[in-house]
């Protein structure tokens, strides 16, 4: 049987290169572990708009709510 620990440091750093943070991977290996343990506990707390075309916040003005 293959070690979960293993299979989630290998997602950890598969995920890692592919955002491109091989540097931050290389020097930091803790940090992006926390990072993504934390980044993929929380996926489900995302609330997907519905509608693609809807604004999630209204459009930025100038000087509006200062």
């Amino acid at each position: 049987m293959v070690d979960a620990q293993l299979v989630a440091a290998q997602l950890v750093a598969v995920l890692a290169r592919a955002a491109g943070l091989e540097k931050a991977l290389a020097e930091f290996p803790e940090d992006v572990a926390a990072a993504a343990e934390q980044g993929l506990g929380n996926a489900g707390r995302i609330a997907y708009p519905t509608d693609p075309a809807a604004e999630p916040w209204p459009p930025m003005r100038p000087g509006v709510g200062l």
